[in-house]
């Protein structure tokens, strides 16, 4: 600990403090201006988040799906050329011996949490031997630090963690003195509360890391940091003006949503109750005004910019502001047919991107007379319509089905806005 706080308050400017009620967490020793980068941080560990199959498969290193070539030996890793295999080598060598003795079987059950795991322990190993450095960023001291919150896992959690330990024990196939399968179950615990999702900068899911000191940083639904990822490094970045001796704060979820949504993820996925400024409003009216224009309904006359509140009586929602009903059952015929609507878009996004882009406008269509203007879902919806605009776009370029000068024409219509 010490150590670590040595080379945060050196290099970083930022110290390690414990709270009562929040346990180990990082505070500035100088100011930093919005934009600046407060910490980064190379995991401990990797792995890309699909590599069973050709189509599906990324670099173990830098994470792209160019030009890759399976490792012959193990015939589990890709890489995209000879300067990532060798950049990976020390800790793939010791991995390719235990990954080449698995059987054909059992290749399927290597999820990403598996090898997750199996690389934390070859990690571990390698650096005992100090074949790989040990720093005091960089340790699997660090990574036993980490809470597990294991007494509140509910049991059938606790079976699983042990059946997926059982398997990297398998794996490894390592002496009962030098592995114990309650401490691997220990550490399955600790990477569901601490370990990553490495994204691109369209946030799409590339793989999943285990970053120890990273991992120090608390929560709050207004954050004054956002950690984003350059490659495989994380990267934690100011958001606005952060005081010497403030606290380190990112967001673990989706911050655009209910108050009451959000600490239900918060409590599922990390155990615990969120009192930040803006969740200890709940119940007030501005937190109410906020959830209802999130994930609530909106007026039925189209020139009120109202929220709408339950009915007292239960017969619908009422408009807080002009103070019009909207019935239950015309609230749950669109909420229907947009759920069709939904079901329908996933099935064509895989096939045909025009029908993909027509279904996703009939949507934007239904949620316009069901969602307040400023809903996350519509949000979403004109979020993936826009994306598939681009798609369709694309694919009509490539099959050259239109003529060039055709072109602006028919992105006019795609995109004309739906009426509300």
């Amino acid at each position: 600990m010490e150590e670590l706080q040595k080379a945060l308050n050196d290099g970083r400017s930022l110290t390690v403090s414990t709270l009562p009620d929040k346990g180990r967490c990082l505070f500035t020793s100088r100011h930093f201006s919005p934009g600046e980068v407060i910490i980064s941080q190379e995991p401990y560990v990797a792995v890309p988040n699909k590599n069973s199959n050709d189509s599906s498969s990324r670099c173990e290193w830098c994470l792209s799906t160019r030009n890759l070539k399976k490792c012959s030996a193990c015939q589990v890793v890709w890489y995209c050329g000879s300067t990532c295999q060798k950049t990976d080598w020390k800790l793939h060598r010791l991995e390719c011996q235990v990954l080449s003795k698995v059987e054909k079987g059992r290749i399927k059950s290597l999820t990403p949490s598996i090898r997750l795991m199996v690389k934390l322990y070859l990690r571990r190993k390698l650096q005992v031997e100090q074949v790989i450095a040990m720093t005091s960023t960089d340790n699997y001291g660090l990574v036993e630090a980490l809470v597990s919150h294991m007494s509140e896992i509910d049991e059938n959690q606790l079976v699983l963690y042990a059946q997926m330990a059982n398997l990297v024990s398998l794996i490894l196939q390592w002496p009962e003195a030098k592995i114990n399968i309650k401490d691997i179950a220990v550490n399955f615990s600790k990477l569901a509360c601490n370990a990553h999702t490495i994204c691109d900068a369209e946030l799409r899911p590339l793989a999943t890391g285990l970053y120890p000191v990273i991992s120090l940083i608390n929560h709050s639904c207004l954050p004054n940091s956002v950690l984003v990822f350059e490659g495989r490094l994380a990267v934690v970045r100011a958001v606005e003006h952060i005081p010497k001796g403030t606290e380190v704060l990112i967001s673990y979820i989706e911050t655009a949503a209910s108050t009451m949504t959000r600490q239900k993820a918060l409590k599922e996925q990390y155990f615990f109750t969120c009192t930040c400024p803006r969740c200890i409003k709940a119940g007030q009216y501005d937190d109410i005004k906020e959830s209802a224009i999130l994930e609530g309904y909106c007026c039925k006359d189209n020139s009120c910019s109202g929220f709408l509140l339950r009915d007292p009586e239960n017969r619908g929602f009422v408009c807080q502001e002009c103070g019009l009903l909207r019935e239950k059952e015309e609230i749950k015929d669109i909420e229907w047919e947009v759920k069709y609507l939904i079901e329908k878009a996933s099935m064509c996004s895989s096939g045909n991107k025009i029908d993909a882009s027509l279904t996703y406008k009939a949507i934007e269509k239904q949620q316009l007379e069901l969602c307040h203007p400023f809903s996350i879902n519509l949000m979403r919806t004109r979020e993936t319509l826009l994306k598939e605009y681009i798609r369709a776009y694309i694919l009509w370029l490539v099959c050259n089905i239109i003529l060039v000068e055709n072109l602006n024409g028919f992105l006019e219509r795609l995109m004309k806005p739906s009426s509300h």
